[in-house]
């Protein structure tokens, strides 16, 4: 019984052995699995830590050159504003010449307004006038031929538009104008009391 125990141990030392060793080797081939399949992963993972940290460092106050325009460019938008500049400046230049123009316009309209009403007051008070002489000089001659002789007034008024001879004896006392309408010829008559009546006729009655 001795003798078959000691032949056993080395074998049980034998198998612990080769186990330790293919666990060892399996161990680092997944080690080395682990770091193939680990090492793109980490090496992204820097990447996005460092762009992270180029970006803070932008934000913080550093500028970002691939962001900043170019000279070129910066000297077209320059262009662009002075151009645009000049066309406000010009139109607001415009504007003001026309604003300018228009007060002077006005300015004119009113002086001529003034003007008009001037005139307008003059030829009234003209009219005024004439029409006050016209009927002080038509009064006159009325009072001049009721104080003719009948027979000398009809001479006139029978040379007279009949019109105007029948003007003239509508303003007449009824007596005058009887002495002066009997001296007339009968055509002459006939023709005045048409137009008188006809004056008459036209006046409105209540």
């Amino acid at each position: 019984m001795a003798g078959k125990t000691k032949t056993r141990k080395p074998r049980r030392f034998r198998r612990s052995g080769t186990l330790m060793m293919l666990a060892l080797l399996l161990m680092g081939s997944a080690v080395v699995r682990l770091a193939l399949e680990a090492g793109p992963a980490i090496a992204r993972e820097v990447a996005s830590l460092q762009d992270s940290d180029k970006a803070a460092v932008a934000h913080n106050g550093e500028p970002n050159r691939e962001s900043l325009p170019s000279s070129a460019e910066l000297q077209t938008m320059l262009a662009a504003f002075k151009e645009r500049e000049a066309a406000l400046a010009a139109r607001e230049a415009e504007i003001q010449d026309r604003a300018k123009a228009l007060d002077i316009a006005d300015q004119a309209i009113e002086k001529k307004l003034a003007a008009l009403e001037e005139a307008e007051s003059r030829l009234r008070a003209t009219l005024s006038m004439a029409d006050g002489a016209t009927e002080a000089d038509v009064t006159r001659l009325t009072t001049v031929y009721e104080q003719m002789k009948p027979k000398e007034a009809a001479a006139l008024f029978e040379e007279m538009d009949p019109g105007f001879a029948a003007g003239f004896l509508a303003r007449m006392q009824p007596e005058s104008a009887a002495g002066i309408m009997a001296g007339l010829s009968p055509e002459a008559a006939y023709t005045i009391s048409v137009v008188l009546a006809g004056r008459n006729g036209a006046v409105p009655k209540e």
